[in-house]
């Protein structure tokens, strides 16, 4: 399974990259936002910057949400970098866009997914990535990892190359969980990913040893 990190923080992708375990970075305008990037340029910029830490996928999202505004701001965003995949939304103008996408090879995420009708909707569209949101479903008191299990037998009957990419990941359990039920890609918070490392067996474990190396060292 891909580690993707969600965010627009530089400080927090440089250390998820530095773990080497970092394979891509997905944003949105939310996560641009609140790191206070505005302005189109400076967005741009900010995008080249995330491409130069990271070596694989990075999910640029369009604002528009008509046909031809998705086009236009996506071809932008594609001819900016090889790695960005352009970020679309599950609406009927998203999926057309992300046919239209697909048929020149240009690389597609299609967000904000549901049901598992929209996630069939998206791979026959030909995304390279569809991002069901089952963190967001968790919070409505709906099982969001059983989409995700859906999704992948959908896909897998019908042998799409649509990947699966877990996102509004809240906590590390849900990182286990995607990888247990063949997400092929998780994308969350970098304690989301830290949060694997730790477990109170491993800390106690670790201060023995250092407690034992001491008393070796007398």
């Amino acid at each position: 399974m891909k580690f993707f990190i969600d965010t627009a923080n530089l400080e927090d992708i440089k250390e998820a990259q530095a773990l080497g375990v970092l394979d891509g970075v997905t944003t949105n305008p939310s996560l641009m936002a609140k790191e206070g990037i505005t302005g189109k340029d400076n967005i741009l910029k900010h995008y080249l910057a995330i491409c130069n830490i990271v070596d694989g996928d990075v999910s640029a999202e369009v604002i528009s949400t008509d046909f031809d505004g998705m086009i236009r701001e996506g071809e932008e965003l594609a001819a900016l970098h090889e790695q960005i995949v352009v970020k679309l939304p599950m609406i009927a103008d998203g999926i057309k866009a992300c046919k239209y996408f697909s048929d020149k090879g240009i690389r597609t995420n299609v967000t904000l997914v549901f049901s598992a009708g929209q996630a069939l909707l998206a791979a026959k569209a030909g995304a390279t990535y569809v991002s069901p949101f089952l963190g967001r479903l968790d919070d409505i008191s709906t099982d969001g990892m059983h989409l995700i299990s859906e999704i992948r037998e959908i896909y897998d009957n019908y042998a799409f190359n649509t990947q699966i990419l877990s996102a509004s990941i809240r906590h590390t359990m849900h990182v286990v969980n995607c990888a247990k039920v063949g997400s092929d890609v998780m994308t969350g918070p970098l304690s989301s990913i830290k949060g694997l490392l730790k477990h109170p067996l491993t800390d106690i474990g670790l201060n023995q040893f250092i407690e034992d190396a001491k008393k070796m060292q007398l």
